[in-house]
């Protein structure tokens, strides 16, 4: 009981480390449970403590968002912003129920897979990050509604462990002109409504597998992702905005490169 806890610790802080980074967040922590022999039942864990991350953005965006729903009664532009994210939010609904059972039960049990996705989503980064049109958009939260059901239907690319939801968000962002920053801001607030309905539906579905003992796993998972979520949130915005994002795609060449070899030698 207590080495489940200490690596439902370490696999929560990691979660909170990479969600909203473009280095697959799933991927990580399907690799990890299988290196360390961590295995959840329904993969319930790896999808529950998400929200722990969910959490950390409603924290630190509370009083931009509380403003919006506050306004929208009689601001357009507010309005605009939530239908935005409404919008770009339901593809994952519609594809996430129809091949959920695909996805948990054969996509999030082939670590080869991840490991490879990790790596050709770490070069398409790279690509894109160079090469990005000149961006257009730099509010996040005026986006043109076009455009945010484009976003919607780049994120569903995620559904393949590995992908990375808040990567393929944001790849699909640049490409469409948004600058660096308003594309990871957009990644954060389409995270709230993607995460929280994974959470619900996935806690709905394995409902009857739940156990004390993993209700105490995922408590710990959950508080670490949200503490380590917090502090890469703060980080983020201002790192991309002078750097970019090749330091992700180098980090998910290794980390998918690493896996690959481990998993090929048999581990």
């Amino acid at each position: 009981m207590e080495n489940s806890t200490i690596v439902a610790a370490l696999l929560g802080l990691l979660e909170g480390l990479t969600e909203f980074i473009p280095v697959s967040s799933t991927g990580h922590i399907l690799l990890a449970g299988h290196f360390l022999g961590f295995d959840s039942a329904g993969k319930t864990f790896e999808v529950v403590i998400q929200l722990g991350a969910v959490l950390a953005i409603l924290t630190l965006y509370s009083a931009r968002l509380f403003a919006v729903f506050r306004d929208a009664p009689h601001d357009p532009q507010a309005r605009r912003f939530i239908l935005s994210v409404l919008i770009a939010f339901l593809p994952a609904v519609v594809i996430g129920v129809l091949a959920h059972e695909f996805i948990k039960e054969v996509l999030f049990e082939t670590p080869m897979l991840i490991a490879v996705m990790l790596i050709l989503g770490g070069i398409v980064l790279l690509f894109v990050d160079r090469l990005a049109p000149e961006p257009v958009h730099e509010d996040a939260m005026k986006l043109p509604l076009g455009m945010a059901v484009k976003i919607g239907f780049i994120q569903c690319l995620a559904m393949i462990p590995g992908v990375s939801r808040s990567g393929a968000t944001i790849v699909g962002a640049l490409m469409l002109g948004a600058s660096k920053r308003a594309a990871a801001e957009f990644s954060f607030f389409l995270s709230m409504p993607t995460m929280a309905g994974a959470f619900a539906y996935d806690l709905f579905q394995n409902r009857d597998v739940l156990d004390t003992s993993a209700l105490g796993e995922i408590a710990v998972g959950f508080v670490m992702a949200f503490i380590s979520a917090v502090f890469v949130v703060r980080w983020l915005l201002g790192y991309v905005s002078r750097h970019g994002y090749a330091l992700f795609g180098w980090w998910r060449i290794v980390v998918g490169s690493i896996a690959l070899l481990f998993l090929i030698s048999g581990f």
